[in-house]
């Protein structure tokens, strides 16, 4: 095998980096030429690995299976949770195998729904995505935005909802960005940026700035709202109070979960009161009663409080304070606030008085978690979404105060889930901290280390990882396997703390937790390092390729998806200088030392026995470029193929599997996976378990 993987060419560039010790480091970068993903070499390189990777993953035995079954699994009907514009309604819907889900409308949260608009139409392929949506006060005025191809990049459009018909309104280079309508639906605030300098999918992404569209106006004509040249690395998201009084706009920075909040009136051309003006906690508006607004913030408050305050006279008080668990989100209904909290990775659902007090709670159908949430602070009548890994995605309505929660549709799908069961463990990491996970398997599932397991992680970006359903995970269930969902420091599930623990010079605490769960797998008897495989995407597929050069006696198999590997260099593309917040940055002498202790590309070594590995990305990916999985990937053949003499005995648990595949699957037009077409997931997964299955059997 290892002789038909291509010859990927090494050029000879050194990088110099400083150490903590103030000494110079040079890094050899010889993949430095596969950053430009338009180059001819880039291009016959890619293909070259398709090449490899299509016969490797069309010869595996259950592959078609997997391809039939998945497809059943996936024919079924998705109702999305319905929100109220106006007197009408709306929600996305895939009636089973559509690419895309399409809008619809309705007068009526139960129907009938009529489309309003079908992205399916908008390409032949299905790579073209709904990506923002933005609806006028009266429900009359859609403003839509499109990816294509997977690109973060979107185009928004403008629609009218009776006629289905668009206007000539076309704006473009919007990005990170929804869209906000004045009361009177006359215009919209947006975010842009300039075209970027550079490759559109590589280029890096600044100098954002929040503008204001008028309907029917080109898009040169747009009203700058505000800008911060000073401040290249901001950016601006707009929303108007339901009462039609403030502007409020959230001022973010990259992607820690800190933000500034400005406030002025509407229709006032005014300085903003800068209620919030530094980055030194999470603030979103909930909504106002006239002058006081009501805040989730987790200032002083590492679970999150809810607080008010008083935009004229400046005074705050605390409304909710911090609790046992956290505050995940919260809305405005009347007379009250509804609160989702995390209890050990799930949610629960409260009811409280615009003072605080708690009213009751609203029972969840099971262990899982709320997905969509729709409310307006004047009215009784409440969306939510419910969802976990043996409970479709399902929209319920109630009528509050009293009213419990009623399903809207029940999605019915092709699998007795009943067979199946979820349960939660504590594994105890490195320096003792409890580490949870989801056990997702059969019901009557023996622990005796043969379990075929997929072991699934993220553990960053303050994300918490919380039950949802998913058709893929179901064929792999379906087959045999058993599904372990972790949740790691770096995510939110435990708060601020929790998250922070996971970052910086901490960042190892979250691939020693994930390693503690597969020692705790092992011990319990679930799998064995034979038949375990880890898998994870973007920051997740960063901990895969961390987790599998650190300890990669402990798998069989790895799937890093559209990863983070290459550490020294991930703030020169695009949006990826905002991830500085939790990994730091390879300018810094003190970072580049952790950095470079931990990158993947950077600790492959000759002599090493590596899990069998299937690597994936698009290449349209702009959120984490392909060049990270294609130079991680062009590394490890290297080090496998120097390596032909390896014998099982240099990788303990392995010994029945000496062939170990080294590719990459690189999909053409698409992206980091949002808006991807079902066709395409299905195809993926696919690919996925049969690799999995083929080498943890």
């Amino acid at each position: 095998m290892s002789n038909a993987y291509p010859d990927t060419r090494r050029g000879d560039h050194v990088d110099v980096y400083r150490n903590r010790q103030g000494e110079e480091v040079r890094v050899p970068d010889p993949y430095r030429w596969l950053e430009d993903p338009d180059a001819p070499e880039t291009r016959e390189w890619v293909e070259a690995q398709n090449r490899v990777s299509d016969a490797v993953l069309g010869e595996l035995p259950a592959r078609q299976a997997y391809i039939q079954r998945l497809t059943q699994l996936w024919d079924y009907a998705r109702p999305g949770t319905p929100w109220r514009r106006g007197r009408r309604y709306f929600r996305q819907f895939n009636p089973g195998l559509l690419n895309q889900p399409k809008l619809q409308v309705s007068d009526s949260p139960r129907g009938p729904w009529t489309d309003l608009l079908d992205p399916n139409s908008l390409s032949e392929d299905g790579t073209v995505a709904l990506m923002g949506l933005g609806i006028s006060k009266d429900g009359g005025r859609l403003a839509y935005g499109t990816q294509s191809a997977g690109s973060d990049w979107v185009t928004w459009r403008v629609r009218d909802v009776d006629s289905a018909q668009d206007t000539d309104d076309r704006i473009e280079w919007s990005k990170f960005s929804g869209a906000q309508w004045l009361p009177d639906g006359s215009g919209f605030y947006y975010a842009a940026y300039d075209a970027p300098q550079g490759g559109t999918l590589t280029g890096t992404n600044r100098n954002q700035r929040l503008m204001l569209h008028r309907v029917g106006t080109p898009q040169s004509e747009d009203q700058l709202i505000l800008a911060r040249p000073d401040e290249p690395d901001w950016g601006f998201h707009a929303h108007i109070t339901e009462d039609d009084r403030y502007l409020i706009v959230d001022v973010w920075k990259g992607t820690a979960r800190m933000n500034q909040v400005w406030v002025r009136e509407l229709g006032s051309d005014g300085p903003f009161i800068e209620l919030v003006n530094d980055f030194r906690a999470s603030f979103t508006v909930l909504g106002n009663d006239g002058d006081t607004l009501y805040l989730l913030t987790d200032e002083d408050a590492a679970l999150s409080k809810i607080i008010s305050w008083n935009v004229k006279t400046g005074e705050q008080q605390t409304i909710i304070p911090e609790g046992t668990d956290k505050i995940d989100f919260a809305t405005l209904v009347q007379g009250g606030l509804l609160l989702v909290t995390l209890k050990d990775a799930s949610h629960r659902v409260t009811l409280h008085n615009r003072h605080g007090a708690r009213q009751r709670d609203l029972a969840l159908p099971a262990l899982g978690s709320v997905m969509g949430f729709s409310a307006h602070q004047d009215d009784t009548e409440v969306f939510i979404g419910f969802t976990s890994y043996l409970f479709p995605t399902t929209p319920y309505r109630a009528e509050l105060p009293g009213g419990e929660l009623e399903a809207l549709e029940q999605p019915s799908i092709n699998l007795d889930v009943d067979e199946f069961e979820v349960t939660q463990d504590f594994a105890i990491s490195k320096d003792g901290t409890r580490v949870p996970h989801f056990i997702i398997a059969r019901r009557g599932l023996k622990r005796d280390g043969t379990n075929p397991t997929l072991l699934y992680g993220y553990g960053g970006f303050n994300a918490s990882m919380t039950p949802a359903f998913s058709p893929a995970i179901l064929g792999w269930l379906d087959r045999g396997g058993v599904y372990v969902a972790t949740n790691l420091r770096g995510g939110g599930e435990y708060g601020k703390e929790w998250h922070a623990a996971g970052t910086l010079n901490r960042k190892q605490n979250v691939f020693d937790d994930f390693i503690a769960v597969a020692e705790h797998l092992i011990e319990t008897g679930l799998t064995s390092p034979a038949h375990l495989g880890i898998q994870g995407r973007s920051n997740g597929g960063l901990l895969v390729g961390a987790a599998m050069t650190q300890r990669p006696e402990l798998f069989a198999a790895a799937i890093p998806q559209v990863g983070v590997m290459d550490m020294l260099r991930y703030h020169e593309f695009t949006i990826g200088w905002a991830w500085a917040s939790d990994y730091g940055r390879s300018d810094d002498p003190e970072m580049f030392s952790t950095l470079h202790a931990y990158s993947p590309l950077h600790n492959l070594e000759e002599g090493v026995q590596y899990p069998a590995t299937l690597v994936t990305t698009g290449d349209h990916d702009d959120r984490v470029v392909p060049a990270h999985s294609y130079k991680f990937m062009s590394e490890l053949q290297r080090v496998q193929r120097a390596s032909p003499g390896l014998s099982p005995s240099h990788s303990p648990g392995h010994q029945h599997n000496q062939h170990r595949p080294t590719i990459i699957r690189i999909q053409v037009n698409t992206g980091h996976g949002a808006g991807k077409p079902t066709a395409l997931l299905i195809e993926e997964w696919a690919d996925v378990w049969s690799f999995l299955e083929n080498h943890l059997k």
